[in-house]
C-alpha cells in the first residue's frame, strides 16, 4: 500500500480552506436554491378557496423559482395539523406553509399545539388580505347592521353566530361585534365553515362572519343576507354594500389574509430568494385574479412586514379573547 507523507504546513493549509465550507452549510445550499421540487402545505382540505388561491399560486411560483412546487393538503385541527409539519420540517426552504389568519386566531384564543408561531416559523411572504362577509340567514329578514343591533337587544331575541370552529377568524370576529355592540349572541363552532354555512341555509344558525371564499355563492344566488363587510373599504364584488365601520361600529377593520412560512432557522437568503418569487408570484395576472375573484387584493412587501403584521394581529386578538373570557381548552 503507498503511503502518503503530508506535511502538517500542507495539512494546516487544506483544514483553513475547508473550514468556512463546513462553517456555511446555509450559505452554499442558498446558491443554488431551489435545486429540486417544494412542497408547499395546505392546512386544510382541498377543493375550498384557500387551496384554488394556494394551487394558483404554487403554479406561478414554480414558473418563477424553475422547480416544480406540489401542493400537499393536511387539514384537520383548525390548521394546526399542517402547521406542525411545517414547524417539524427542515429549514431548507423546501417545505413552505401556506396560512391564513387563522394562524394566528388559534394562537390567540390559546388553542394547544406543537408549535409557537411567533419561533416556530420563519415569515417568509403574505401575498393577498380580504375582508369577511358579515351575513344572516333569509327567516331573520334583516338589511343592515342596525337592524342586526336591534335584534341582538330585545330579550329573549336567542341569536347566534355560527363560525367554522372555536380560534376560527369567524369566532373572534364574532366576538369583536359583541364587544364592540353589546350584542347578545351565542357561539356555535361547527368543524368547518362547510357544515356552518348548510346548517345557516337551513336556519338553524342565524349570523355568520363569513370568508368570501366561503358564502360568495349563496350571497349571489340571494340564498343569505348580506348586511355589511369588514375592512376599512367597500367591496368591488357589492360596492353597494357598506362596512361595518361605515354602518356606525367605529374602528372595526378585520381582514383575513394568505401568506406563505418556513420553518424557523431557513437561512435568511433563502428567505429572501422565496420572497422575491413570492411578491413576483402575487402580482402575476392569474393569482391576482384568483385573489380578485375571492374578494381580496393581492400585496406584497417584505418578511419583516409579514412578521410585524403577524406580531400586531396576534396582539390585536389576544385583547379580544381576554376581553371574551372564552376558555376553550
Amino acid at each position: 500500500m503507498q503511503k502518503f507523507n503530508v506535511s502538517p504546513r500542507r495539512l494546516l493549509a487544506g483544514l483553513a480552506l475547508l473550514l468556512p465550507a463546513l462553517c456555511a452549510p446555509g450559505a452554499a445550499s442558498a446558491d443554488s436554491f431551489p435545486s429540486h421540487p417544494l412542497t408547499l402545505v395546505v392546512p386544510f382540505a382541498a377543493g375550498g378557496g384557500t387551496d384554488s388561491i394556494a394551487r394558483d399560486m404554487a403554479r406561478t411560483l414554480a414558473d418563477r423559482l424553475g422547480q416544480s412546487v406540489v401542493v400537499e393538503n393536511r387539514g384537520g385541527g383548525g390548521g394546526s395539523i399542517g402547521a406542525a409539519l411545517v414547524a417539524n420540517a427542515r429549514p431548507d426552504g423546501y417545505t413552505l406553509l401556506f396560512a391564513t389568519s387563522t394562524f394566528v386566531t388559534n394562537a390567540a384564543a390559546g388553542i394547544s399545539t406543537s408549535y409557537d408561531v411567533r419561533k416556530s416559523f420563519a415569515p417568509v411572504a403574505m401575498l393577498g388580505r380580504g375582508p369577511l362577509f358579515v351575513v344572516t340567514a333569509k327567516g331573520l329578514k334583516l338589511r343592515s347592521i342596525a337592524d342586526l343591533r336591534q335584534l341582538a337587544s330585545r330579550p329573549g331575541a336567542d341569536l347566534n353566530f355560527c363560525s367554522a370552529g372555536n380560534g376560527s377568524i369567524n369566532h373572534l370576529a364574532g366576538e369583536l361585534f359583541k364587544q364592540k355592540t353589546n350584542a347578545v349572541m351565542t357561539h356555535v363552532p361547527y368543524k368547518g365553515s362547510g357544515p356552518a354555512t348548510v346548517d345557516l341555509l337551513a336556519g338553524r344558525v342565524q349570523v355568520f362572519f363569513a370568508t368570501v371564499p366561503t358564502i360568495l355563492s349563496q350571497v349571489r344566488d340571494q340564498r343569505v343576507d348580506l348586511l355589511a363587510v369588514t375592512g376599512k373599504t367597500r367591496s368591488p364584488l357589492f360596492p353597494d354594500t357598506p362596512t361595518v365601520a361605515e354602518a356606525g361600529i367605529a374602528d372595526f377593520d378585520i381582514t383575513t389574509w394568505w401568506g406563505v412560512l418556513a420553518p424557523a432557522g431557513t437561512p435568511p437568503e433563502i428567505i429572501a430568494r422565496l420572497n422575491q418569487a413570492i411578491n413576483g408570484a402575487a402580482s402575476d395576472k392569474q393569482v391576482a385574479d384568483r385573489l380578485k375573484h375571492e374578494g381580496a387584493q393581492a400585496i406584497s412587501g417584505s418578511p419583516e412586514d409579514f412578521a410585524n403584521a403577524l406580531s400586531a394581529e396576534l396582539e390585536m386578538w389576544q385583547g379580544v379573547v381576554r376581553k371574551s373570557g372564552m376558555a376553550l381548552d
